[in-house]
């Protein structure tokens, strides 16, 4: 393939490759050519033009196939527009030439389609420069199409359109002739050729005026002809002429007018033109009345649609704003479409036509309408309605009967009722909450009109307007309750009315259907009333027989509709319903056989629609309470079920009897049967099998039905893939719903609310907009198939067999029309059947069973009809599927290759071919691995069978799901599969698309099939790879959009296995324009495939787009609509008019990924998208959004010039591309959600959140763009969105909002320090917060709001009160809301809503309780500072405490406490009683709590789960901040019974004494924490965790708290092992540290509780201090029961905690051998506090403990903290002490010297335990290799400790003594003179111990090394502060030994210091040139001898006498030192500063 990349074709590579590669090779080569010629030097191409003139024109006449020929017209064309064109007409010459040619024969068809396709891209790309051959050009192209074949027409058309496109004006001498040659091939018979000319003649309607003007009717006429018996393509192709033909007659082009004077037809006539296609078809106006007559008279449904898209064309082209303004006119047009009797000659006629005009006011007012027309649109509606029900209640008053024509006026009416309904009900629901003001406006009355048509006589109108009502309701959910009521009052008013009973249950069922799509939900009261209204109504169904079958009816209906609600509603009402069901049907055998001869036809009517009716609520029972089935239920419901079935063999003689109209009744009882068995399990009706398939198979074999009506289930179960056999891939265009009335299966599309009320009330299938159920006949034909599935595999192999016999039989006794309709539902059964036990992974049955289905099956594979060849694929695969045996899967394979082998015809070709596909599809690849090369060899042959295109399409959709199914084992066939696939691609004319597309699916098997191989190198990947890239290619370019579609899929495919061969450049601009493409599944391809490339290259592909649009610009011929905004504006802006679901969620995920990486980047473009979006005024007409302003004005005259032209040229496409509407306000959430998205992916980034940060890198860098800076736009856009109609909008808003004020609270003002950034922004806080409020908001809202208002007071922004006050108010309003208890008066949402608001609200007030709390304690905790001092304050949080007095918030909340406190109370009883398990559910009061009615207790849980946590901790910090409501007690109990009637929980407060009252909110707020730490669910977010962890804290702080937990130790147990585990699954540090401090709070209280028991037996027994001794843990014994020992639950934990921080603690750890030694390391912060925290604990657990038992943990504790003291003495840099060392060194000392050691019982133990202890601190104080840098210092520390505190004990053990000189004298010998100076430090205190037997062997052992030490110094002077230091430290030790000394021995002391002393001192000539180091030393010396001379002044002398040199330097010293402080008086300041050398102070001191 690389030889084809050359400028000229390679001759000599192309004569090397076989035949078959040569066309590949070829167009490789043209492809190459195509994208070089463009980019080329102009030069280069001129000098070899004329070679590839001749190459190219060589390559006409080699007969190319269709996509060569194209690129090679393409190609030359290009060439001459670039080079010269001397030789243009020569070639052009030529090509005429060959068209002209007479050779007809096949071989030569292709060169001549090459030549007119070069003629018309020559015209095309050079138009006017051709000058005047045109003439002599299209009369040779209209010659040849005469005589042309289908394939040349199209061709040639196509040509005479680019033709046409090129020259424009400049060709009108010919327009005539080719309009004239044209328009006949319009009903040509080949569908491609009616499009070509459709499309032909689009272009010529844009210069050739006279087609519409004088030949516009000729042209109407044309094209209501073209379709007739058109497919698809046709009907889009012809609809797209039509409707701009009509359109430019109303608004002719400028150019055109000025030429010619033409006369503008009137909308009138426009309209009126259309509506004789849509009412007569193609039929003309001229047909005789006789065909009339004589039943030609019902129009085409083909005509009837394609004048619909035509009508939408229409619209669409003129543009949204003309629909505004004409919007009267043209919904008075249609609405009088669908009230002509043409329209509505039969019931399903009526429907059809109804659905068309749907379609046309859906597709025209909810695309092109913004938010504010729609409402506009709205009203028009509202008019038209009450002007139609003005009409038809002048006719139903009329009594005198003067209107002949009323009744069928009234008929027509109800159809134009059901449409302006339809349409009005879908526009509000999709203006959802902006809809309010056409709801609310009185003038419009939208309510009264919809309501009035409730009464209207047709019940297809009340339907429709029920059903207008549950959109409103849906829309605007507080119109529901109202709603209910309204209908409810004229239900009972209106009794006497059969209309006004229907249409008023119809309205309330329909708006209980809705309540599910409400979150918030109705008032549970409301399902009360509905149930009295319906037993009323069954009850006096009896009393009066005009209102029978209504009230009955109606009574059921409601019933069902009730069912909706749900469980946890119905559950109420079950018993009484159960009662009805049972009363419904007779009792026994007896009461049913005597009822059949009773009665007459009218009461049986009411009889069977009363059962009908109870076997329907029955069914929505089943399907809505699941919950509710348990099997006594089911018994009860089986009774009246099985009276049904066997009522149903009585039937048929009754309706013999009384008259064939019982027979619909009869079909809806059936009908209602079958639903409800199909959802119960088939084991519940075993007994009944027999007579039910009975019924079921004669059902669906049409029996006793004389109608061929066939079920709609087939394409269902049939696999959504064989979808291009079957054609129903209709299905997935914009035009489903009105294509839906062309496919072949009964009443396809005719899906209406008035065949089945009841759908009136169920869930919409997604999505369809209405529920459209099927008419009955098709229905039941339905249920009964889909219950076969059900029960087949339950039934036994007899039963089977007899029944696959029965149908054989069947289908052999129907003839012709019949025999289809009978085989196509036995066959819809038996896929069902197979389907069901597939599922239910049962076998088919035995070797008969198996041969009768097979015998069946294998009959319809030659079935002329596709679908039923399709089906019995399916069903043979499915039936290998449940047989799973290989010889049985072998026998069927075998019988398809023989047929295949041997068949000619088309037909059995095709099956059989299926069958092959579906085999290998159901049975994998390796159950069907053997058969695989067969198969292969076999489809491969039949594919390349160019005669049969059906064929073709069969065996490639086979060989595509063979190699999907076949995997790995295919890559063998990979190679040959792939040439056979590009040879079609090269081959096949263009115009079978469904070849293609089966190309496509083949060519993305393929693909997958390789996979990720497809990166490699080799030569075969690379050919293969290169193959796939082909073949894209070609199915980009082609004309079909589903082709291209596949082409997509293709390349989306290859770029996930091989991204880097995917060419982005070419094939995201591709993306970009089949993003306005007109086709769904192609828009759907594009947005997919662009989903995936954002997820990897999001940066890449938004280039892409934009350089496209920077191309577009240059040429304006490309449909594109991406500005400014890039690719991304161009998806929001398809948010507005999409409505496809899957669209819409990938083009969400598209911008999603897009935005993840590249938001950060560009934040000010990525904002300004999303406030454009949110900006959106909703007034239409306003400029569009996303027209950035221009900059350039040039820009704009050009535009204006260009929109003359432009304007009406625009196609329906061009104006939909256009963001003509302002965004919707779905599209406005998402935009919101995006703003949240934005602010989250900013966090990583902390420069995002710091101002001054921002600006100083601004500075640097212009490019870079913080958020901060945008920070007035992120409030701007959040207010706006707050404060917006639509609720979820309000919802993302507030959202958004919490998010920025979370983000940004702390972040500072740089300017006014201080102060933060948000404070300026408090207005707009508080108006986005303050709407909320208002008392019509909806309570989710609310709930929202208060978070914000939470979240902003607890925020500390605000420092001022006044304008805190402003929030709080808003909190304030709401506290009297909640206080104003459970039943106010006008409720409009479900009581759980109300909970919701109520709990939100005290979380509210919670979350700012504890700030304020916090913030106080902070204060208090504080020195008192000047207020305005904040320039020394760095703790941000507390910025607020500064600036406010430091109870500022507390005041606002203080008022509120007395009764905020008893609300927290009675949530959090209500909370503990909700956390109850089911088991105590009879525990619950029955009357629910303080917030929660028991009904909705199931949702009140989730509100109350998400609010608990915070309200704990603010009645925590109430209960320990009034000593457990100690003051409120005083004072609160008169003024709370006055003020709150709500929460009457305690009225025995006064009674209960404090100390009860104290113990019952322990057990309340224990309880609570307790349970919900026990078992924290893994979605529980962390703040609950430490809100309850703060708590707890907060609560045993206070003193009532501790006692009542020390009192009660199992609680105090529970509550550590809870922690325990807690700390088990939960990590963060913050988490651990608040467990470690509760742990902490409840030892403390165990403690305090142990020092009073003392102090009172202390007491009694004054002298006996042994009973003292048992007191404590552990009693005499020590022993220590786990589960009961509140020291043993703490030493767990602890001990937890201390291995997890510290594992090599863990001794098992040492000795386990893959043990490697750890270096013990720095712990991190938090962790060094938490084991600091821990080991403090630890020390003090033995003081709990009697003696006895102390002496059974010590040992443990003594190991820990010594352990921790090993592993944490690690040296620092700055020598500072870590936190676990002080902590461990405290604990050491808080055992050592705990009063136990005075305990005589244990001394020797005790003794013992110290000196172990001593040891192993001893062992483990070396640093060793394993062990550098061990922290010596904390390890003599630790030593001194013992030798200081338990010198008792230690005496006189020698081995310890010697050990710990060692130590020391190591110290001192350390080079660290850190080290040395400590040493000195802790051997002076060792020294001057008062128990000489202690210090005198260490004096004696250590003294000498010290002089030692001391001397040396004289040599080498210390050089650093830190050695000097250490001498001094060692001059004190010596100096204070001296001072110990006896007096007898002082001169020999001194002796050793003086001389040492003098040795310091410097000479007086060195002093000035000597470092400063060493001048300290030898000042501090001479003030030492100064100082020490006075004192012992005779041994002084002694000593200096002794050494006359010493007495020289000293006395020159002194000289010297006098000298300089009095040559400097100022040195003498500074002197001091010297001498106060640095000194260490021990953080804590220990001593």
């Amino acid at each position: 393939m690389e030889l084809a990349h050359s400028l000229l074709l390679n001759e000599e590579a192309l004569a090397q490759i076989t035949e078959a590669k040569r066309p590949v090779f070829i167009f490789e080569w043209l492809r190459f050519l195509d994208k070089v010629l463009v980019a080329a030097n102009r030069v280069d191409v001129k000098e070899k033009q004329k070679k590839l003139v001749e190459q190219l024109t060589g390559l006409i006449s080699s007969a190319p196939g269709p996509p060569t020929r194209k690129l090679l017209a393409k190609n030359l064309a290009i060439l001459y527009s670039i080079g010269d064109t001397f030789t243009v007409f020569q070639t052009l010459d030529k090509c005429n030439e060959i068209v002209k040619s007479k050779d007809d024969t096949p071989a030569y068809l292709p060169t001549k389609l090459a030549a007119v396709a070069c003629v018309g891209a020559f015209y095309e790309k050079m138009g006017r420069m051709l000058g005047s051959s045109f003439p002599d050009t299209i009369n040779n192209l209209l010659k040849a199409l005469k005589s042309a074949e289908s394939q040349g027409r199209g061709e040639i058309l196509l040509s005479l359109q680019k033709v046409l496109c090129g020259l424009g004006g400049a060709a009108a001498s010919c327009h005539r002739d080719i309009y004239k040659n044209a328009r006949s091939l319009l009903t040509d018979r080949s569908m491609a050729v009616r499009c070509a000319v459709a499309k032909c003649l689009l272009e010529l309607q844009n210069e050739a005026v006279f087609m519409w003007t004088t030949e516009l009717e000729n042209v109407a006429t044309l094209c209501f002809k073209a379709l007739e018996g058109s497919n698809y393509g046709v009907r889009v192709a012809v609809a797209k002429l039509l409707g701009t033909v009509m359109a430019t007659a109303l608004m002719p082009k400028q150019a055109a007018v000025m030429r010619q004077n033409v006369k503008r037809a009137t909308l009138e006539e426009v309209l009126e033109l259309m509506a004789t296609g849509f009412l007569r078809g193609g039929s003309g106006f001229l047909k005789s009345g006789g065909e009339m007559l004589k039943g030609g008279g019902s129009v085409s449904r083909e005509v009837r649609v394609g004048v619909t898209q035509a009508y939408v064309v229409l619209v669409t082209t003129l543009g949204g704003q003309w629909l505004e303004r004409n919007f009267a006119t043209f919904l008075s047009h249609v609405l009088d479409l669908v009230s002509h009797p043409r329209a509505t000659q039969t019931h399903v006629e009526a429907v059809y036509s109804r659905r068309c005009v749907s379609f046309m006011l859906r597709a025209t007012l909810g695309g092109l309408l913004g938010e504010k027309a729609q409402i506009a649109a709205g009203k028009e509606i509202c008019q038209a309605i009450s002007k139609q029900m003005r009409a038809v209640e002048a006719v139903v008053n009329d009594i005198s009967g003067e209107n002949k024509g009323g009744a069928a006026d009234v008929s027509a009416s109800q159809h134009v009722m059901v449409c302006a309904l339809k349409e009005l009900g879908s526009l509000v629901q999709s203006l959802s909450a902006t809809a309010s003001p056409l709801i609310q406006e009185p003038s419009i009355g939208l309510l009264e009109t919809v309501t009035s048509v409730l009464l209207h006589p047709s019940m297809a109108a009340r339907l429709a307007a029920a059903w207008c009502l549950r959109c409103v309701a849906v829309a605007l959910p507080y119109q529901l309750t109202p709603l209910l009521d309204r209908c409810a009052e004229r239900i009972n008013n209106l009794k006497s009315s059969p209309e006004a009973v229907s249409g008023y249950s119809f309205a309330m069922a329909a708006l209980l259907g809705g309540v599910h799509q409400c979150p918030l939900g109705i008032p549970h009261s409301k399902g009360k009333m509905v149930v009295s209204i319906a037993e009323d109504l069954l009850r006096t169904a009896a009393q009066n027989s005009r209102l029978s079958l209504q009230r009955t009816q109606a009574g059921w209906l409601l019933l069902g509709a009730l069912m909706t609600l749900g469980p946890s509603l119905v559950r109420y009402h079950l018993p009484k319903m159960l009662l009805l069901w049972r009363n419904v049907f007779p009792r026994s055998q007896k009461e049913l056989e005597a009822e059949k001869a009773r009665g007459d036809a009218f009461t049986w009517q009411v009889t069977l629609e009363g059962r009908a009716g109870a076997l329907c609520a029955m069914r929505s029972f089943v399907a809505h309470c699941p919950e509710l089935l348990t099997e006594d239920v089911i018994r009860r419901l089986m009774t009246p079920i099985e009276c049904a079935m066997t009522m149903m063999s009585h039937v048929p003689a009754i309706i013999k009897v009384h008259g064939a109209h019982l027979k619909a009744s009869a079909a809806m009882v059936r009908l209602r049967l079958y639903d409800i068995l199909a959802l119960l399990p088939p084991k519940t009706y075993e007994g009944s099998f027999n007579a039910l398939l009975r019924e079921l198979v004669a059902e669906f074999t049409l029996t006793d039905n004389s109608a061929n009506t066939t079920t709609s289930l087939l394409r269902s179960l049939c696999h959504y893939d064989d979808s291009v056999l079957m054609g129903s891939w209709l299905q997935e265009t914009d035009h489903k719903c009105i294509e839906d009335q062309l496919q072949p299966n009964s009443a396809s599309g005719s899906g209406a609310l008035e065949h089945d009320p009841s759908s009136i009330y169920l869930r919409v299938p997604v999505g369809e907009a209405i529920p459209g159920p099927l008419p009955l006949g098709v229905s039941v034909i339905d249920a009964s198939v889909a219950l076969f599935g059900v029960v087949f595999p339950h039934v036994s192999f007899k039963h089977r067999l007899q029944m696959l016999d029965h149908f054989a039989e069947c289908i052999k006794q129907a003839k012709g029309v019949r025999q289809q309709a009978v085989q196509l539902n036995i066959f819809t059964a038996v896929l069902s059947a197979l389907k069901g036990l597939a599922e239910n992974k049962s076998t088919l049955g035995p070797e008969e069973v198996r041969k009768s289905a097979l015998a069946l099956v294998m009959g319809a594979l030659d079935n002329p009809n596709p679908i039923l060849r399709c089906a019995a694929g399916e069903a043979l695969g499915r039936m290998a599927q449940v047989v799973g045996e290989a010889t049985f899967i072998a026998r069927m394979a075998q019988t398809s290759f023989d047929k295949l082998k041997s068949a000619r015809d088309v037909v059995s070709r095709t099956g059989h071919s299926l069958a092959l596909g579906c085999l290998h599809r159901y049975v994998g690849g390796i159950g069907s691995g053997q058969h695989l090369k067969t198969s292969v060899s076999i489809l491969l042959a039949l594919a390349q069978d160019g005669s049969s295109h059906e064929v073709q399409t069969w065996a490639l959709h086979s060989l595509a799901l063979i190699v999907d199914s076949s995997g790995p084992m295919y890559r063998g066939y990979v190679e040959p599969t792939l040439s056979l696939v590009l040879t079609l691609l090269l081959t096949v004319p263009p115009s079978h698309t469904e070849v293609h597309q089966c190309l496509g699916r083949c060519l993305g098997a393929l693909i997958t099939t390789v996979g990720p191989e497809l990166q490699g190198n080799g030569a075969t990947i690379s050919t293969i790879r290169s193959s796939c890239l082909v073949g894209c290619a070609i199915m980009q370019d082609h004309s079909d959009s589903l082709v291209q579609a596949a082409a997509i899929s293709c390349l989306q495919q290859l770029h996930m296995f091989a991204p880097r061969h995917v060419n982005l450049s070419s094939l995201v601009p591709c993306l970009c324009m089949h993003l306005c493409s007109s086709h769904l599944l192609l828009r759907r391809a594009a947005v997919a495939c662009l989903r995936q490339l954002a997820q990897r290259e999001a940066a890449e592909v938004c280039e892409y787009a934009m350089s496209l649009a920077k191309r577009a610009g240059d040429h304006a011929t490309v449909n594109l609509n991406i500005t400014e905004t890039g690719l991304e504006g161009v998806l929001f802006g398809m948010l507005d008019r999409e409505t496809d679901r899957k669209l819409c969620s990938d083009i969400h995920d598209t911008l999603g990924h897009m935005l993840s990486s590249l938001a950060v980047e560009k934040l000010s473009h990525w904002l300004k998208l999303c406030k454009d979006v949110l900006a959106a005024t909703t007034d239409v007409g306003a400029p569009v959004v996303f027209e950035v302003e221009k900059d350039e004005e040039e820009d704009s005259e050009k535009k204006d010039e260009m929109d003359d032209d432009t304007m009406f040229t625009g196609l329906g496409e061009d104006d939909k591309s256009k963001p003509s509407v302002a965004p919707r306000w779905v599209t406005r959430v998402f935009a919101a959600d995006c703003l949240c998205r934005i602010i989250l992916l900013c966090e990583n980034d902390k420069a995002h959140f710091d101002l001054a940060a921002a600006r100083s890198a601004q500075a640097k860098n212009p490019k870079g763009d913080p958020l901060v800076l945008h920070l007035s736009d992120l409030i701007r856009m959040a207010f706006m969105a707050a404060t917006d109609h639509s609720n979820q909008l309000r919802m993302a808003g507030l959202q958004a909002l919490e998010d920025i004020i979370k983000k940004f609270a702390s972040v500072p003002e740089p300017e006014f320090p201080g102060h933060v950034i948000l404070e300026q922004y408090q207005a707009n806080v508080g108006a986005a917060l303050r709407p909320a409020f208002s008392p019509d908001t909806p309570s989710d809202i609310t709930a929202k709001a208060c978070q914000v208002c939470s979240t902003w007071i607890g925020s500390g922004v605000v420092s001022d009160l006044n304008d805190l006050r402003r929030v709080h108010n808003l909190l304030v309003s709401s506290l009297d809301k909640v206080q104003a208890g459970k039943g106010s008066s006008s409720q409009l949402y479900s009581e759980s809503a109300t909970t919701m608001e109520k709990l939100a609200v005290l979380k509210a007030w919670a979350e700012v309780y504890v700030v304020a709390m916090k913030i106080k304690k902070d204060a208090e905790s504080k020195p008192a500072k000047p207020v305005r001092n904040v320039d020394d304050d760095e703790d941000e949080d507390d910025l607020g405490a500064n600036v406010l007095p430091p109870d500022s918030l507390i005041t606002l909340v203080q008022p509120e406490l007395p009764s905020l406190s008893r609300l927290w109370l009675a949530m959090l009883r209500d909370y503990a009683l909700l956390t109850l398990p089911a088991e105590f559910s009879s525990q619950l009061p029955p009357d629910g709590g303080a917030f929660y009615t028991p009904e909705t207790i199931d949702t009140a849980r989730l509100h109350y789960r998400n609010s608990w946590a915070p309200v704990l901790h603010a009645v925590a910090l109430w209960l320990s901040s009034t000593g457990f409501g100690a003051e409120e007690e005083k004072e609160e109990v008169p003024s709370s019974l006055s003020r709150s009637p709500v929460i009457l929980q305690a009225p025995s407060s006064t009674t209960k004494t404090f100390e009860e009252s104290v113990k019952d909110r322990m057990h309340l707020m224990l309880g609570v924490s307790i349970e919900f730490l026990c078992f924290p669910r893994p979605e529980e977010p962390m703040e609950h965790v430490m809100s309850c962890l703060h708590a707890l804290f907060t609560l045993l702080e206070s003193p009532s708290a501790k006692i009542h937990i020390a009192e009660d130790q199992l609680l105090a147990v529970e509550l550590l092992n809870v922690l325990h585990r807690l700390l088990l699954t939960r990590d963060p540090p913050a988490v651990q540290l608040q467990v470690i401090a509760v742990v902490q709070e409840t030892i403390r209280a165990a403690q305090d509780h142990l020092q009073r028991q003392k102090a009172s037996k202390g007491k009694e027994e004054e002298g006996e201090k042994e009973s003292q001794l048992s007191l404590g843990e552990g009693g005499d014994t020590g022993e220590l029961v786990p589960g009961k020992s509140l020291v043993f639950a703490a030493m767990e934990l602890l001990v937890f905690v201390l291995v997890r921080h510290l594992p090599q603690l863990n001794a098992r750890v040492k000795e386990s051998p893959s043990h490697v030694p750890l270096r013990p390391q720095r712990l991190p912060e938090e962790s060094a506090r938490l084991v600091a925290n821990t080991v403090s604990i630890l020390a003090e657990l033995p003081s709990l403990c009697s003696p006895a038992g102390s002496m059974t943990i010590l040992p443990t504790v003594l190991f820990l903290i010594t352990g921790v003291l090993r592993e944490a003495a690690v040296k620092t840099a700055d020598n500072a002490v870590p936190v676990t060392v002080s902590a461990a060194l405290q604990g050491i000392k808080t055992i050592i010297t705990s009063p136990l050691a005075r305990v005589e019982s244990i001394q020797t133990q005790w003794s013992g335990l110290v000196r172990s202890s001593l040891a192993s601190v001893l062992e483990h104080s070396q640093p060793d290799e394993s062990r550098p840098d061990m922290d010596e210092v904390s390890m003599l520390t630790a030593i001194t400790l013992f030798l200081l505190s338990a010198s008792n004990e230690l005496v006189g053990v020698t081995v310890l003594q010697k050990g710990c000189m060692d130590r020391f004298r190591n110290a001192l010998n350390s080079c660290d003179p850190w080290v040395q100076a400590r040493c000195y430090q802790l051997l002076l205190s060792v020294f001057q111990h008062s128990s000489r037997a202690l210090s005198t062997p260490y004096i004696h052992a250590l003294a000498p090394v010290m002089v030692e030490k001391l001397k040396a110094v004289e040599r080498s002077r210390p050089g650093t502060a830190a050695e000097l230091q250490a001498v001094q430290e060692g001059i004190r030790v010596l100096e204070n030994l001296v001072g110990m000394g006896e007096e007898q021995n002082r001169v020999q002391l001194l002796a050793l210091l003086v001389p040492t002393l003098i040795s310091y001192l410097l000479d007086e000539n060195a002093i000035s040139s000597a470092p400063q180091v060493s001048r300290a030393l030898h000042d501090f010396a001479l003030q030492n001898l100064m100082r020490i001379g006075p004192l012992y002044p005779a041994a002084f002398k002694i000593v200096i006498g002794a050494a006359p040199e010493l007495k020289v330097r000293l006395e020159s010293a002194i000289r010297a030192n006098q000298a300089s402080s009095r040559a400097k008086a100022a040195a003498r300041l500074a002197q001091p500063a010297v001498q106060a050398a640095p000194t260490i102070k021990l953080k804590t001191s220990f001593f």
